[in-house]
């Protein structure tokens, strides 16, 4: 049974963490989620202009819209939340280590991650049931705190402009 973080702890440990860099990162992991809850985490994937993540169900919802076609999260606050349990059950396509600040990326901002180029999308990442059931009640309420709200803790969408692969370790690029 995992244990969940208290409140107070994980904004000590969110406010330890360093900044995250700002013009150039990495893809820590890569998460499809083919049914759910299920998770595979590819070794090599395409971020495709049409599908999205391709192996991941996102196309298959009711009415699939562009506008939250990849999830992104930042990989050091995942693991903070997690507090050692798999990174993978975020549900978040991509892990990275980019700052995803509204500051950083605002609308609109263009990211070369891997051979893809995607675009930051006005759509707000908040937890949601599913979240608090897998890392606790506070874990959601330091997400939706004012003292991170900028940070976008949750993460971001992206949409794909122009397909390409992606796999751990490959370059982010924001493009400016």
């Amino acid at each position: 049974m995992p244990v969940h973080l208290p409140f107070a702890t994980l904004v000590e440990r969110l406010r330890a963490l360093p900044a995250a860099t700002r013009d150039a990162g990495r893809v820590e992991l890569v998460v499809s989620r083919p049914a759910v809850g299920e998770r595979r985490t590819p070794e090599r994937c395409v971020l495709n202009v049409d599908t999205g993540l391709e192996g991941d169900r996102w196309l298959d919802r009711e009415n699939p819209k562009r506008t939250s076609q990849i999830t992104v999260m930042r990989a050091d606050v995942a693991r903070v939340i997690a507090n050692g349990q798999s990174l993978s059950l975020f549900g978040d396509n991509l892990l990275v280590d980019v700052d995803l600040s509204r500051e950083n990326l605002p609308d609109g901002t263009r990211v070369r991650i891997g051979t893809a180029i995607c675009a930051v999308t006005p759509k707000p990442h908040n937890g949601c049931s599913k979240f608090s059931a897998r890392f606790g009640d506070d874990a959601l309420r330091v997400l939706t705190s004012e003292e991170f709200n900028t940070w976008r803790l949750r993460g971001i969408h992206v949409e794909v402009l122009e397909s390409g692969e992606v796999s751990p370790n490959d370059p982010i690029e924001v493009l400016r």
